[in-house]
């Protein structure tokens, strides 16, 4: 048993070691040294070029630090993210290797064709999941903006009322108890015509149950994911692939279900009035 973990081990890490480090890795940080060094040329190149304006040569250095600190930030930029995709392509992998190791028929690394694809199902659902973050805090830094925005300029606009009355010279100082509160106004109609909170909310529960079906796949902690009381290596092959489909259908029945949420929410608003309207004769009709 101590071998064949040993064994185990073994694989993953070779496999981290493999994805995690790519070719421009090694010069990422003495780049990134010599990016903040040309950075800090030009800096210096301009301050002497402002401050000693005989000094003709300081524009051309000026420049070409300039210029140069682009070239560098530029391949600096390409570099990071390319060690940052081989990152999460390693974290995907051995997430993805997790479910090998845990089965009965324990396989070496090499004979799992299925962890390629397990790990191509985890990054599409973590892909939908950064998406859903991001809707998630572009939407609430949005709506906590607005509704601090209304605050300021209502409890603005009483003060500005008040010093109008001290009768200031300034001409334009009269229209701001005009446009402080039609600012407010709009800003408050914003508020209230865009569901930026429910947006908030819905991406929030949406990340959590991709998180939850994520978490459920790579552990097999479900009778839909779980072939580890499969002792036969055929149909626990089969499972595996029926895991990988099963994990794929849940991820799009959340996706969708939160796609089709607002229009399901209209639908059933528009469905409930005429319901409504076509009882009420009939009300009226027992109550006479």
């Amino acid at each position: 048993m101590t071998n064949f973990g040993q064994t185990n081990q073994t694989g993953i890490s070779t496999t981290v070691e493999d994805i995690s480090n790519p070719s421009g890795s090694s010069v990422l940080f003495p780049l990134k040294i010599v990016e903040y060094l040309f950075l800090a040329a030009f800096i210096c190149a301009i301050v002497i070029s402002y401050t000693l304006p005989e000094i003709q040569i300081a524009k051309i250095y000026t420049a070409a630090f300039l210029s140069i600190w682009l070239f560098v930030f530029l391949i600096d930029k390409n570099l990071f993210n390319n060690s940052r995709l081989a990152a999460t392509q390693s974290k995907f992998a051995k997430r993805a290797e997790i479910y090998h190791y845990l089965s009965v028929n324990n396989n070496p690394l090499e004979n799992n064709p299925l962890t390629p694809a397990r790990a191509n199902a985890l990054q599409y659902s973590q892909e939908l999941i950064d998406d859903y973050k991001n809707i998630r805090s572009s939407s609430r830094n949005i709506y906590y903006t607005l509704q601090l925005a209304t605050v300021i300029f209502s409890g603005i606009t009483p003060i500005l009322v008040l010093v109008d009355k001290l009768e200031i010279g300034i001409s334009w100082f009269k229209w701001l108890p005009v446009i402080f509160p039609a600012v407010a106004s709009i800003v408050a109609s914003i508020v209230t015509s865009f569901p930026f909170q429910e947006n908030s909310v819905s991406a929030n529960t949406t990340v959590e149950l991709l998180e939850a079906e994520q978490e459920k796949f790579i552990l097999g902690v479900t009778e839909d994911y779980r072939n580890y009381d499969v002792e036969d290596a055929t149909q626990s092959q089969q499972k595996a692939k029926q895991a990988i489909e099963n994990f794929i259908v849940r991820v799009n029945n959340i996706h969708l279900n939160q796609v089709q949420g607002s229009a399901q929410a209209k639908s059933k608003d528009q469905k409930t009035e005429p319901v409504q309207s076509a009882e009420s004769p009939k009300l009226t009709q027992e109550q006479s």
